[in-house]
């Protein structure tokens, strides 16, 4: 897909050769999809998110339309790429568990993921340690 001054969507090559891939999706994502294919249904080719008409939205709309579910959401205004690194940062630094483990993939798994060639691209461009969670973790070391 190439987007030019955000006004006109081309459809063309992909960007790499991992741009095409399976991404496995969990049950809150199935159900959104589903959920959206409820309210706008145009066919099983037509986009996850059409305009008014079943076609791809344009960039500019849909962008205008993201900003403002977050501004009605009292959330700060970002890029639609930024949902990509918090993703990418959420997988990699992980989610507490109720038995107070952490749940995490590693850097690796999520370039995967994300369909980097490197897990090194993931961790320099996309991850944001979280430090916090440093504190104590040599407890129980002892050299």
């Amino acid at each position: 897909m190439d987007i030019q001054s955000g006004t006109e969507l081309r459809i063309g090559k992909l960007k790499t050769a991992t741009s095409k891939r399976d991404v496995p999706l969990n049950s809150a994502a199935i159900e959104a999809i589903n959920k959206l294919r409820r309210e706008f249904y145009f066919g099983e080719d037509a986009p996850l998110i059409p305009d008014e008409n079943g076609n791809y939205t344009r960039p500019n709309n849909f962008r205008k339309r993201f900003h403002r579910i977050l501004e009605a959401a009292g959330i700060e205004i970002k890029g639609l790429h930024s949902l990509r690194h918090t993703f990418a940062t959420t997988l990699v630094n992980g989610v507490p568990q109720p038995d107070g483990t952490i749940k995490s993939l590693s850097p690796r798994q999520v370039a995967d993921l994300l369909g980097h060639s490197t897990s090194e691209i993931t961790e320099m461009y996309y991850v944001k340690k979280d430090t916090a969670r440093l504190g104590g973790i040599t407890s129980g070391f002892e050299i």
